[in-house]
């Protein structure tokens, strides 16, 4: 099953199981320029330019979250490429799958702007560029 949870919820998650894993899996540039919660492992769904899906990202996931009951989050500009990404890690046997709503900028406003109506930015968790 997959939980989702806003972004105040996954951190208070994050901070109180030292199991838990936080997967970023926008492209590397939205990673590096747009930025990135402090602590977060990134792994592309889908890269850009021609947004292709990452084949190894099981595999990827495998490899830095080897136990499939641990609690994995996992976090996009919005929560769509998240949750793509957490069915795919449901299907590979992971149990505890948290897709993080409203990812990293949040939705679109009524001026199609992202980060004023929620996220991980918008909450003030912690962040950075690289």
């Amino acid at each position: 099953m997959i939980e989702n949870l806003n972004p105040i919820a996954a951190y208070e998650l994050l901070q109180q199981n030292t199991t838990s894993v936080l997967i970023d899996v926008r492209s590397k540039i939205e990673h590096s320029f747009v930025g990135h919660p402090i602590g977060a492992i990134h792994i592309p769904w889908k890269e850009a330019p021609a947004w292709q899906l990452n084949d190894n990202f099981v595999i990827e996931v495998e490899k830095i979250a080897p136990d499939k009951t641990a609690p994995i989050l996992l976090l996009c500009r919005s929560g769509q490429r998240s949750l793509e990404a957490a069915k795919a890690l449901e299907a590979n046997g992971y149990k505890h799958l948290i897709n993080i709503i409203h990812g990293f900028e949040g939705p679109l406003d009524g001026a199609n702007h992202r980060g004023n109506l929620g996220g991980w930015r918008f909450n003030k968790l912690p962040w950075q560029q690289s």
